[in-house]
Parts: C-alpha cells; structure tokens; sequence
C-alpha cells in the first residue's frame, strides 16, 4: 500500500496496476488512482478468540505490546518482535520517542484498512499527509545491534514471516519498491490476502502485529465518515501510543 502525493485521491476508477500501494512515495495523483483497486471483493474473516484470551496469549509471549490511545477509545497490539525483530523493534523505537504521538489516521477506507504514521498528519487536513516518514539516517537498537535508517528514513525489508493480512493485522506501507518502509503502517479491517509479500502479487507488506484487544475501536474508525481523498471527516487523532 503506498502513500500518496499530496494531493486527494478518489474512491474509485481504481486500476489493478497500482493494487499495492499504501506508502510514502511521492506520486502525481493520477497515478495513485488505483492505489485500493478491487478492495470491493475483500471478505472479513471472523476471529474466534475472544480479545481476553487474544491479550493474555500475547503477554505470555513475551513480545511487547503497543497501547493506542485514539481520540476514538483505546486498542492494543501486540508486536511481534519474534517473528520479524527489525521492523518490530523500528515501531518501537518511534513509538518511544513519541513520534507518532498527536498524529492522525491520515486514510481511511470500509471494508480495508486505517493508515496511519505519516508525521505531516499532525495537521488533520494536510494535503501532505501520507508522504513523510522519520528523519534520514536515524538509527535504532534490535536485539542489541544497531540498525540506521536510510537517507529516506527508510528500513529494511523483513520478508521473513508468512503471517498473513488477517483482520486486526498491523502490516507495514511502502512505496511498492523494496527498502521503502519507514513510519506508516496500516490496520487491516478485513482478510487482505492479496497484499501477503508471500502471495505471488505485486505487493509487499509484511505483517509486524495484531491486535489483542479493542477491535471495536478500530472497527468504529475503519466506520468513520470520510472525503473524497478517503481522508476522516472528522479527525481521529492518535493521542499517544506507549510501548509496554
């Protein structure tokens, strides 16, 4: 899924030849048309597990957990830093430094996912918002090695684990090239199968997270009314998210 230029994005026309994108690539906005393109024939898969039983298996994990606390209610997920520690441990990172404290869920769509991180989203209405990331050339710890971000704020590709685009998944954006990875992620609403790294297509997000408990309030966002660029009509801001 890539970001787009800053410009409003319309809900349909979508082409298969963008079908992946969700990032922060800066693109002129015909082009990013096609960005959610046969979302139409996604179907919400039920989890059967309660989000009691969901945040107590987490925990027992050992892998962190990311409180989100929205100006809709609160949700938390777990990281999994077992399976893909890298992009993981740059959530974390951002996460603690408070960078994605006051910004908001910048793209919005029924039916498929919230997007979230861009740094420019801290103006609600920017048209900027979906093309930024962290600063270039930062750097982070995982697993007591030190990873930098490229010149783009970008990390590396993790495409080491085949969890699939399930609902609740928190999956990473990028700019449909590799390496393009850097703060914005997306909160799948609904089975996403088709933008599994793993799945053969054009896309490329891997999953670093699920949600463990408020699903309600991501579903309530993932309802929220939106405008043409598929951008919340009314602001839901991301108040702070803490790592515990």
């Amino acid at each position: 899924l890539r970001t787009r230029s800053g410009a409003s994005t319309p809900r349909t026309e979508h082409t298969p030849t963008m079908l992946a994108s969700i990032a922060r690539a800066v693109r002129p906005v015909t082009s990013h048309r096609s960005a959610f393109a046969n979302r139409s024939r996604l179907v919400a898969r039920p989890v059967h597990r309660s989000s009691g039983v969901r945040r107590i298996a987490a925990a027992a994990s050992a892998n962190p957990i990311a409180v989100f606390d929205t100006s809709e209610g609160v949700f938390e997920a777990e990281l999994f830093m077992d399976k893909v520690p890298i992009t993981a441990s740059n959530f974390v990172d951002l996460a603690n430094t408070g960078f994605y404290d006051g910004l908001h869920f910048h793209r919005v769509i029924d039916n498929f996912m919230l997007q979230f991180g861009c740094p420019n989203s801290v103006d609600a209405k920017s048209t900027r918002s979906g093309t930024g990331g962290p600063k270039g050339g930062t750097s982070f710890l995982c697993n007591g090695e030190t990873i930098k971000r490229d010149g783009g704020g970008n990390i590396p590709d993790e495409l080491i684990d085949k969890t699939s685009n399930l609902p609740g998944t928190l999956s990473m954006a990028n700019t449909g090239s590799p390496n393009s990875g850097g703060s914005q992620f997306f909160v799948n609403t609904v089975h996403n199968d088709f933008l599994d790294w793993h799945g053969g297509g054009p896309s490329k997000h891997p999953v670093f997270g699920k949600v463990v408990s408020g699903m309600d309030v991501v579903n309530k966002i993932g309802k929220c009314k939106t405008d043409r660029s598929d951008n919340p009509a009314t602001p839901v801001k991301m108040n702070k998210v803490t790592i515990k």
